[in-house]
């Protein structure tokens, strides 16, 4: 994958820029939470003793710009601590696409801010100055009601169930949404409106 060049996305209230390691404490304290641990985390992660997990989780996403995937701490506007994560990875391993992946801290849900962060990273990631791509897919287990209200939200259109796609660390599968935006879809209203 080809290196990607850092960028820092506005918001007003928050803002999409770079993990740094300072973050790690919040994103320790993110992987707290059951549903981030078991639908975002990993097995390298989980796998860690939990006092090792904010630092396992977030060592390859501050790298991850150097192999080719746009990784986005979503950061209080003012106090800059992070309260979640959208990633747009593997960009361009097949032409002209991306796959999203997002979670945000309990402490901020409510906002619409993973809707937010989704549809302004997706925006950039179409854009001419952006990353250029046509296609931005993403799939969560259907399970993960959650990430199926931010998807919609965020402009993915439902395209179709994958069967037994997702599978858990214990081994336990789940059929899977996936969903996608393409640049040539109508613009939605700005998520979270």
């Amino acid at each position: 994958m080809a290196a990607l060049q850092p960028h820092r996305i506005e918001l007003g209230d928050v803002v999409l820029r770079p993990f740094v390691g300072s973050d790690e404490a919040a994103v320790a304290k993110a992987l707290e939470d059951p549903g981030i641990l078991r639908w975002t985390a990993g097995t390298a992660v989980i796998s860690s003793p939990a006092a090792l997990r904010g630092r396992r989780w977030l060592e390859p996403r501050i790298d991850g710009w150097a192999h080719g995937n746009a990784v986005f701490a979503i950061a209080e506007g003012d106090t800059d601590r992070v309260i979640g994560s959208v990633t747009l990875r593997d960009v361009h391993r097949v032409p002209d696409q991306a796959v999203a992946a997002y979670w945000v801290s309990p402490v901020a849900r409510g906002r619409r801010l993973g809707a937010r962060a989704l549809d302004a990273a997706a925006r950039w990631g179409f854009a001419a100055d952006g990353l250029r791509l046509h296609r931005i897919s993403l799939d969560h287990s259907l399970v993960n009601e959650g990430s199926c209200h931010v998807a919609l939200r965020a402009g993915f259109r439902l395209e179709g169930v994958m069967r037994e796609y997702y599978v858990e660390p214990t081994g336990q599968r789940h059929d899977s949404h996936l969903h996608a935006r393409l640049a040539t879809d109508a613009v939605p209203q700005p998520a979270g409106s």
